[in-house]
């Protein structure tokens, strides 16, 4: 209608508000893509510089300010866990926790090798550097675990005490046995008189395994996050970024690359996200 009208100051607010739906229509297929188990947890970053000194230490910093950029620009909160200062520049590492939805489903996406390519500042004759820095992501796992029991995922077996425990013992069903039908896990208990009381005491003891079974079952999960931090090397860079002789950053896991690098830098990384978390979607 603005066209047909040939009204110049309608075009112009209806072409804003049609950007405005885009970009908002780009943010809820994101969040949709954020399914995984702990996509929504708050995110642990790791940033370390690899090796080249002074020049790699400079480029972590880099890395770091760029990261803190976009949990700003998200209004995500910033937590300090670990800062460790270069020797004479940068940082040699620095760990953080961004706290804010689906923060992990995000960040994710930036675990890997980052390179940089540039005029050294630090070299008197100005020769072009490449440096690499480290990025580990990890969701914040909650360590308290509350064993919750649904009555109907129990079966409970009454039967006769078959030891030692008087006449009494023996004669009547008084011994328990629980099954958590779940997982499989039973427990029976028979060294007291009143049935009310061996179904406590099995009760107990069946939190205290189903406890036992959660806890083992956090620690292989952080040892496979501990596991995936050490196969990151040098060489599986997943994002390089161009500052010499031309200005680039590619994503080298979907191609997508981006000429703007002062706004990436600036913490504009949306784009790579959007475009990783889509092309695992894809596979």
């Amino acid at each position: 209608m603005a066209e047909e009208e040939h009204d110049g100051e309608a075009i112009k607010e209806a072409t804003l508000q049609v950007e405005s739906v885009k970009e908002h229509a780009k943010s809820l297929s994101l969040e949709l893509m954020l399914d995984g188990p702990e996509d929504g947890n708050n995110a642990i970053v790791s940033i370390n510089a690899g090796a080249g000194g002074t020049e790699a230490q400079d480029w972590a910093e880099i890395l770091f300010r760029m990261y803190v950029r976009w949990v700003e620009r998200k209004g995500f909160k910033i937590e300090m866990i670990d800062f460790q200062p270069g020797d004479e520049a940068g940082i040699k590492g620095v760990t953080f926790m961004a706290s804010g939805e689906n923060a992990y489903g995000y960040l994710k996406s930036e675990k890997g090798v980052h390179r940089l390519v540039r005029i050294s500042p630090f070299n008197a004759n100005g020769k072009r550097h490449t440096s690499f820095a480290s990025v580990f992501v990890y969701p914040e796992v909650d360590n308290e675990i509350v064993v919750e029991i649904d009555d109907k995922d129990l079966r409970i077996d009454v039967f006769r005490a078959s030891g030692a425990g008087g006449q009494h013992v023996n004669k009547t069903s008084s011994a328990v046995r629980i099954t958590h039908l779940p997982t499989g896990i039973s427990v029976q208990c028979q060294q007291e008189k009143s049935q009310h009381r061996n179904k406590d005491l099995a009760m107990k003891v069946l939190k205290s395994r189903l406890y036992d079974a959660e806890k083992q079952k956090q620690d292989e999960k952080l040892q496979e996050m501990h596991d995936a931090k050490e196969d990151i090397a040098w060489g599986n860079q997943i994002r390089s970024y161009v500052l010499h002789p031309y200005q680039l950053i590619k994503d080298h896991r979907t191609g997508l690359d981006i000429g703007n690098v002062n706004a990436v830098l600036d913490g504009d990384l949306d784009p790579f996200i959007q475009e990783y978390l889509l092309s695992r979607k894809k596979k």
